[in-house]
């Protein structure tokens, strides 16, 4: 059984950690506002954005002239996956959740025979992939120095994409990310950037016809790349809320769990002190009675 000194140390230690996670779990919370609304407000532009996107792309179709960032190369044999996790630790299954799915969709590619390429952007995301599947390792993307993630941050991911892309370094590019819906629920997400993917809602402006000017082919060249940064752009916001809900939730769970221990061991530690106390007297009344 461990000493009085040692048990009152042991509980000044938890309560110590305990003050710790409970700063943390609010600093996380205030963060948290910021980096949900942020989320949710670009959310109508980008489904918007996108719904724009599928009109142009199922009238152009399979037409020569579609260009490549919607036809593809023609084939599917290399694909690069961008995951994206956090700088930083301690917000629970957050990072652990999108390094999983990543890691379950590369093996299936390998399995069929695909060649994989990842890129990765956030150190918690590198430090899981490239532990893994070093070898298929090909960059790296630091946003640690970042206070405040903002469009240019994504274009600097899409630039990087798209100049793989140019030199024919893959054929399907597809983004990792966790999707925020609340502080308990973030949801890993796969999403195909290039080829790009646009989903047109059922019935949604089928009766409507539009005449573009200059054509349809030259507006997806221009728009496409602007694409794909807007899709990084919002799986960046989407990550930050996640990961801001994912470490509030962790950080108060561990100050919940700080809370029993030090109850446990303060039981612990009023039994052994009357322990003491009872065999001291004990040892008094022995003594007087030997007298």
């Amino acid at each position: 059984m461990a000493n009085l000194k040692d048990l009152k140390n042991r509980i000044e230690s938890v309560k110590n950690t305990r003050k710790i996670t409970k700063a943390m779990q609010m600093v996380a919370a205030a963060k948290l506002r910021r980096a949900q609304e942020a989320a949710e407000q670009s959310r109508p532009y980008t489904e918007r954005f996108n719904a724009v996107m599928a009109g142009l792309a199922a009238s152009v179709g399979g037409s020569d002239s579609a260009p490549k960032l919607l036809s593809g190369t023609g084939k599917d044999d290399v694909h690069l996956l961008v995951v994206m996790t956090s700088e930083r630790g301690l917000c629970g299954g957050f990072n652990t959740n999108i390094a999983k799915k990543a890691r379950g969709h590369a093996e299936s590619l390998l399995a069929a025979g695909k060649t994989v390429k990842i890129l990765t952007v956030g150190k918690k995301g590198r430090d899981s992939m490239k532990r893994d599947f070093g070898q298929y390792y090909v960059g790296h993307v630091d946003l640690s120095d970042v206070k405040r993630l903002g469009y240019v941050n994504a274009q600097d991911i899409a630039s990087d994409v798209l100049s793989r892309f140019d030199a024919s370094e893959f054929d399907v590019a597809t983004l990792f990310y966790a999707k925020f819906q609340n502080v308990v629920t973030q949801i890993p997400t796969a999403q195909q950037i290039i080829p790009a993917a646009f989903e047109q809602e059922e019935g949604a402006e089928a009766a409507t016809l539009y005449d573009y000017e200059p054509s349809e082919e030259a507006i997806l060249a221009d728009l496409l790349p602007r694409a794909v940064a807007t899709a990084i752009f919002s799986a960046l916001l989407e990550n930050a809320a996640s990961e801001q809900g994912s470490r509030m939730s962790a950080m108060d769970n561990a100050t919940r769990n700080a809370g029993d221990m030090i109850d446990k061991l303060t039981i612990q530690y009023n039994r052994s002190r009357q322990a003491v106390i009872t065999n001291e007297l004990i040892e008094i009344i022995s003594g007087a009675e030997a007298l």
